[in-house]
């Protein structure tokens, strides 16, 4: 950083002498004393830097952003000496010598001398606090968030249990519970594991689900993915289970072919393997229909169609129920490698292919922002991203861009399995790490979190 050396420079008020008093200690001030003052500046703040000539004057020494007086043992109280009565001193001298090299009249240097420790005090009084401070009052931050309570305040948005949606993989094994070696302490379930599962979070204060439908019966999936909205499959069949066990436990039933379809790919495909937009688009809106017809609460595409949110949109208002049935849209969903855990889980693998001519590619923030807007202007309630710590810019933009919407964010299942095996490698400390990157997360305008976590954060959390 660029320093500019000045003399003294001329302030108009005060406010050090009284709080820094005896700050500055001299044993002798006889002795010639150089004070350098110098400008920072790209800042425009100022610092006293004393560069003291004298053997037996104490050093000024720089701690942190204060510059203190080196301890001197020999120091009496006779020998202290008020900061100002320091400027004071040096600056009689230092005009006392440029005086005498003049050859001056004594009237003139008494009025020299008056006018030059004038300036001299008016700087000290004012710009001599960034001796201890280094810059503007205001750049002064420690003591709004010195306190737990005080560092709280400093969020615009605290982590609490009711913006926790919890995932579940409800395989259409009735007893199934296995769990899914890549994604760390989760579960596939089958509808009778699921109530005794649930039953001590709720306790703990639960308040939402999203289901992923797992099936796993020989010869139930198909081109058409038809088991999706089957009345006995495990999505429709948890939907009204939940709903009669725990009224207060809030319902998102995802909806998406890819579990369901024979090829892995999330809609209906073409005789040359692409996917058929308008066709998928009418199943997708059916399989939504029917799970807001079993109860859910919010239905969640994310199968990432063109013009399904107004397809699913115009079906709930025509049917009457679009009042009682929220609509998130999984709007900006990029494709990427961090879904690995979660496609074992549901066993949702592409049979051939991949998913990038649907789901966005990791560069396009600008389509993501156009697939927001769109589907902000075809309906949904809530916008949701995927990835979520990848993809905080993006979570920005929706924020920006629906104002006034509730923003999701998906902490996909990559995303925590990284984070599990950095902890379990000592890394960092993992309920550390779970806080970090979802209050992230908050920070970058989301209000609900999809999170593997949930269970954890249901103990850790108070509210």
């Amino acid at each position: 950083m660029p320093i500019t050396p000045i003399k003294y420079q001329k302030h108009t008020s005060g406010i050090l002498e009284e709080n820094r008093g005896s700050m500055f200690r001299s044993i002798e001030t006889s002795n010639p004393v150089k004070l350098e003052v110098v400008k920072l500046s790209s800042s425009n703040q100022r610092r006293l830097i004393g560069n003291l000539e004298d053997s037996g004057f104490p050093r000024l020494a720089e701690t942190g952003k204060l510059l203190l007086p080196s301890p001197k043992s020999d120091l009496r109280d006779k020998d202290r000496m008020s900061f100002s009565n320091f400027v004071q001193d040096i600056s009689f001298r230092d005009n006392d010598r440029r005086q005498t090299a003049r050859g001056a009249s004594s009237a003139s240097t008494i009025d020299d001398r008056r006018s030059h420790v004038s300036r001299a005090m008016s700087y000290a009084s004012t710009t001599a606090t960034s001796v201890s401070i280094a810059g503007d009052i205001s750049s002064q931050l420690h003591g709004g968030y010195s306190h737990p309570l005080a560092r709280s305040w400093q969020a615009e948005r605290q982590l609490t249990k009711s913006m926790l949606i919890y995932p579940l993989f409800i395989s259409d094994q009735d007893d199934e519970e296995t769990l899914i070696p890549s994604l760390p302490d989760q579960h596939r379930r089958g509808i009778n594991k699921i109530i005794p599962f649930l039953e001590p979070l709720v306790r703990k204060g639960l308040r939402s689900v999203i289901l992923f439908g797992v099936p796993m019966a020989p010869g139930v999936k198909d081109a058409l993915g038809t088991a999706a909205d089957d009345p006995k499959g495990p999505v429709m069949a948890s939907i009204r289970l939940l709903r009669q066990r725990f009224p207060q436990l809030y319902i998102v039933a995802d909806v998406c072919l890819c579990e369901y379809t024979s090829h892995g790919h999330c809609g209906i495909l073409r005789d040359d393997g692409s996917l058929n937009n308008q066709l998928s688009v009418d199943r997708i809106s059916d399989v939504a229909i029917a799970y807001a017809q079993a109860g859910a609460h919010c239905v969640a595409p994310s199968d990432m169609n063109d013009g399904r949110i107004r397809a699913i949109k115009l079906k709930l208002i025509e049917l009457g129920i679009a009042h009682k049935t929220l609509l998130m849209s999984y709007a900006a969903k990029f494709s990427g490698c961090l879904y690995g855990p979660f496609r074992d889980a549901a066993g949702s693998v592409p049979s051939f292919g991949d998913r990038k001519c649907y789901q966005l590619p990791p560069g396009g923030r600008g389509l993501a922002r156009r697939a927001i807007e769109r589907d902000i202007g075809e309906g949904a309630d809530i916008i949701m991203v995927k990835p979520a710590n990848q993809y905080l810019d993006i979570i920005s933009d929706a924020k920006d861009i629906g104002k006034n919407m509730p923003i999701a964010a998906y902490q996909v299942s990559g995303e925590f399995a990284m984070l599990h095996a950095g902890a379990k490698a000592g890394v960092f400390d993992l309920k550390t790490i779970a806080f970090e990157s979802t209050e992230g997360i908050l920070r970058a305008g989301a209000n609900i979190v999809v999170s593997y976590f949930t269970p954890q954060f249901l103990d850790w959390l108070e509210v």
